[in-house]
């Protein structure tokens, strides 16, 4: 199955009208935001996404998850068939909102000093484990369509951190400490979100399309992506605190 084919289809699942809408909203309110809003704009619009992404988060892990863990194996697949396409659009923009929407904030209000290179170094690690972490998910390290990907992200990326280091005029600019601290657990929310929580909501997909769905598979990968979701939570947690930190003179 395409690509192209797999996004139509889980569009056409979720309902096409709240797929647009859960990622245009999102992202044309922070593009919106951080182009021509005012700070409180852009606070408003990273912090009511980062609300909502860390609620979902948590509200799948506390409640959701023991619940479907009480299910039927073919109850809980039919539950999964039904809300992981809406999840595989909904989550994805509401991170990359919060995500990016934060760097943006931060450098915005000057508590980020020499974001450059700081920013270059995260997109290289996130994007290069989460890619390499598709990899693993669609077992693709032997499908040269992955090997290229692959090799597009590290060398694009790389060529990014290069570029800004240089324009930096020395090695590693420093910053603070709590940002460092914030870019650390942002890895980890992007790396398990895109390369381990959308992945597998795409293999839910693909498996409830087969002509014999295996609900066994489907429930399992599901009830993963609910224990990932706490781990997530827990982190955007700690996040949440560090932030705390930076807005009002910690570290």
């Amino acid at each position: 199955m395409s690509v192209l084919g797999t996004v139509r289809g889980l569009a056409v699942r979720a309902n096409p009208a709240f797929a647009v809408g859960a990622v245009v909203v999102p992202l044309l309110a922070f593009g919106l935001a951080a182009t021509v809003g005012t700070i409180q704009h852009h606070t408003y619009v990273h912090v009511m996404a980062g609300v909502l992404w860390t609620g979902i988060d948590l509200f799948m892990a506390l409640v959701v998850g023991p619940v479907l863990g009480g299910l039927s194996v073919e109850e809980r697949a039919s539950w999964f068939q039904q809300f992981t396409p809406k999840m595989a659009f909904l989550m994805p923009s509401l991170a990359t909102v919060t995500i990016f929407g934060g760097v943006t904030l931060a450098v915005r209000i000057g508590v980020f000093p020499n974001a450059g290179p700081w920013i270059a170094l995260f997109s290289l690690v996130a994007f290069g484990l989460a890619t390499g972490l598709l990899g693993w998910v669609f077992d693709a390290f032997r499908d040269r369509r992955w090997q290229a990907f692959l090799a597009l992200v590290v060398v694009a990326n790389g060529a990014y951190l290069y570029r800004e280091v240089a324009a930096a005029g020395t090695s590693m600019p420093g910053t603070r400490l709590v940002i460092v601290l914030i870019l650390a657990v942002m890895v980890v929310l992007t790396v398990a979100g895109f390369g381990v929580l959308l992945p597998t909501e795409v293999l839910v997909y693909r498996e409830s399309v087969t002509d014999a769905p295996d609900a066994d598979r489907i429930g399992r990968l599901g009830l993963r992506n609910a224990k990932l979701s706490g781990v997530q939570g827990a982190f955007q947690l700690a996040v949440i605190g560090l932030m705390v930190y930076l807005r009002w003179g910690g570290l």
